[in-house]
């Protein structure tokens, strides 16, 4: 009785991360691919940022935001990728609730503005389309602040509060977390008792963060092709600017929608599948982000290609 006891007194404390357990003793080869992705997501976001601060020719609101979705892809997988590929290779699995908790905080409040930043995006080529004349009104920083305040205060007090109340509860000698992170659900799912109040709190926190994100978005690209139907060609001309954001939109929804419903709606999707998933809707678009953007964006292209071929001139000229 008291093993028992002393059992589920430790299980409050301390996890074992076991995402893609099925696999057994092929885990380790998932080193690779995803060693690939964090190598990708870090230069191009890296490159990205780079070119952006250096040159002063892209210091606009439309590149800043650009620079500033680099900015969080940069530095979301550095909160979970580095400990899982330790986890592949090392079998490193261990974390403590407190690690737990921070991890989750740090991952879902950063993630948010993957979204978030979305929205700013739009809100920018909705002033330059169809409220020229007022674009750099309205785009100076001290106007911008109100769309930029309520959204950061939105994210922070979700985020805080459904990661405090997983913090709150109790949790079962069964101390094996189906992944290979601190995901919310996956933690809740541990608790003793019931966690009706959790899974609310979570499912308010997808409403009101990315869905709404998602509709705003959608609404302001309605007004823009109305107004840039009205307008005739020179329109059309300015549309272009919107179809990179459309595209990172597109995927970045997709695979949002089913790594949350993959958790909350019963399915008959395996195990390794959900992580998969969930891992991907923070990994890939941080991969794809920054490729996007450096490919359709024919200002930020250009600069790339001048930057690159500088490094290789540098590296091809011989030592005097």
């Amino acid at each position: 009785m008291l093993n028992m006891v002393m059992e589920n007194v430790s299980s409050h404390k301390h996890f074992i991360l076991n995402g893609f357990y099925e696999l057994g003793a092929l885990r380790p080869v998932l080193f690779i691919p995803f060693f690939f992705m964090f190598v990708v997501s870090l230069f191009a976001n890296s490159l990205l940022l780079y070119v952006i601060i250096t040159q002063k020719s892209l210091h606009s609101p439309m590149y800043i935001l650009i620079a500033a979705m680099a900015g969080v892809d940069l530095s979301l997988p550095l909160f979970f990728v580095p400990n899982m590929l330790l986890n592949f290779l090392f079998d490193w699995r261990g974390i403590s609730l407190i690690g737990c908790l921070a991890q989750m905080h740090f991952i879902h409040f950063v993630g948010a503005f993957q979204s978030t930043l979305l929205v700013w995006m739009a809100l920018d080529r909705y002033f330059a389309i169809c409220t020229p004349l007022y674009y750099r009104e309205r785009m100076a920083l001290p106007k911008f602040f109100n769309f930029i305040i309520p959204l950061v205060v939105r994210n922070a007090l979700m985020i805080t509060l459904f990661v405090s109340l997983a913090g709150s509860l109790s949790f079962c000698a069964v101390n094996l977390i189906n992944h290979c992170f601190c995901e919310h659900m996956a933690l809740v799912e541990l608790a003793c008792g019931s966690t009706a109040i959790n899974n609310l709190v979570g499912l308010l926190t997808v409403l009101l963060i990315p869905v709404a994100d998602f509709i705003f978005i959608a609404a302001s690209y309605v007004v823009i092709f109305s107004s840039v139907l009205k307008s005739g060609r020179a329109g059309v001309k300015a549309l272009h600017t919107c179809i990179t954001h459309i595209m990172v939109i597109t995927v970045s929804l997709t695979i949002a929608l089913v790594a949350f419903l993959s958790y909350r709606i019963r399915n008959g999707l395996p195990s390794a599948s959900r992580v998969f998933f969930s891992t991907m809707y923070l990994l890939f678009p941080s991969c794809f982000n920054p490729i996007i953007y450096g490919i359709r964006t024919t200002e930020i292209r250009q600069h790339i290609v001048k930057t690159l071929a500088c490094c290789r001139c540098d590296q091809t000229v011989p030592d005097s």
